[in-house]
């Protein structure tokens, strides 16, 4: 049970008993379901803190250098206690489902999924609900139900899968980012909302936040961008 002072003791104490049940289970609650990619998030985590000998408070004494967005990264940020909002996760977007942990010394681990080895262990009945349900965005709620019960099934079977058969594992030496700076704030002239300074732009001598200025910022819309401010 976690408590004040060591919030992850739960997670800790999950990980030095090999407990990837539990992981899991506490990462369901981030990630809002069970699925295969979060599972092996979870798997993969577990093994670079074991390998390791890593332990995190959310300080940026382990660094987690994600290469995906997809549901593999919440299974990484539960077991690693590296996340965003710590700065101990870092994300580069070469869409591997791959990710890097390392020490400040630079000495780490890169672990990537081996995909087609993973995917053969699904049922075929997952895989047409999948490209059905979450590919096509289609599909009756019985069918997103049962899509549901086998993914949940098979993220579990998953845990019990031996490392060698669904990760590449190596060691590596990265070049460890300095810690993150601690920023003062200014206010948006035009806004109001406080800004990171260095993201502050300046307008007849004012600051002004990225959203107020002429500044064109992006958000993906589908398959493409869509401009969403100037």
């Amino acid at each position: 049970m976690s408590d004040l002072k060591h919030p992850r003791k739960k997670i800790e104490d999950a990980i030095a008993a090999g407990n990837l049940h539990e992981l899991l289970m506490i990462s369901g609650m981030l990630h809002g379901h069970f699925c295969p990619f979060s599972a092996l998030g979870v798997k993969g985590g577990v093994r670079a803190m074991k390998d390791l000998r890593a332990n995190s408070t959310g300080m940026e004494e382990v660094i987690a250098i994600i290469e995906t967005n997809n549901c593999f990264s919440d299974g990484v940020q539960i077991t690693t206690g590296c996340s965003f909002g710590n700065n101990a996760l870092i994300f580069r977007d070469y869409g591997k489902t791959a990710f890097t942990l390392a020490h400040r010394t630079g000495d780490g681990i890169r672990i990537a999924v081996k995909t087609d080895k993973v995917m053969e262990e699904r049922s075929p009945e997952a895989t047409a609900l999948f490209e059905k349900v979450v590919t096509r965005r289609s599909g009756t709620d019985a069918e997103r139900k049962k899509l549901n019960e086998l993914w949940t099934e098979f993220s579990f079977h998953l845990l019990n899968i031996p490392d060698e058969k669904v990760f590449d594992v190596r060691g590596v030496k990265i070049d460890v980012p300095a810690y993150a700076r601690i920023f003062s704030s200014v206010k948006c002239s035009v806004c109001s909302e406080n800004i990171m300074e260095p993201r502050a732009r300046m307008k007849d001598g004012k600051p002004i936040c990225l959203a107020c200025s002429d500044y064109e910022y992006y958000q993906l819309a589908g398959d493409g961008i869509s401009v969403i401010g100037r």
